[in-house]
């Protein structure tokens, strides 16, 4: 019988230019590469070619509570244009790593103000995102 395993939040760090991020929303963080590492093309006799893609450009979406500290950094991140690194750590289980070493933030977060403040989400166009 295969032993559980648990996953714990408070494991997951998220730094921006050396700035450790608080306050997070339910979501978190959520990180994607832009493409398939490969694609493959089919003739029409069924011959087969798989070509490499060399994008290595992703997106980092990171979720903060409105009341977070960081939100006002990163909304001054986002009008300036800054390239800042990022990394997203989880020190596990399962321990792994997303870094990018030259990201911005594509625009300020989307506010909403109602009987509930929501989340403030901001996405980082990633560069160079690199999964380990």
């Amino acid at each position: 019988m295969a032993e559980a395993k648990t996953f714990d939040p408070m494991n997951v760090s998220v730094i921006v230019a050396g700035t450790y991020l608080t306050g997070f929303g339910e979501s978190m963080v959520e990180a994607e590469q832009s493409e398939n590492n490969y694609e493959v093309k089919v003739g029409a006799q069924g011959d087969k070619l798989r070509t490499k893609t060399n994008n290595n450009t992703g997106t980092i979406t990171v979720t903060l509570q409105a009341t977070s500290p960081q939100v006002a950094y990163l909304d001054r991140l986002a009008n300036s244009g800054q390239i800042v690194p990022i990394t997203v750590i989880n020190a596990g289980p399962p321990k792994e790593t997303i870094t990018s070493v030259e990201a911005y933030v594509n625009k300020p977060a989307a506010r909403t103000y109602g009987t509930d403040i929501d989340d403030r989400e901001y996405e980082f166009q990633c560069m160079d995102i690199s999964f380990n």
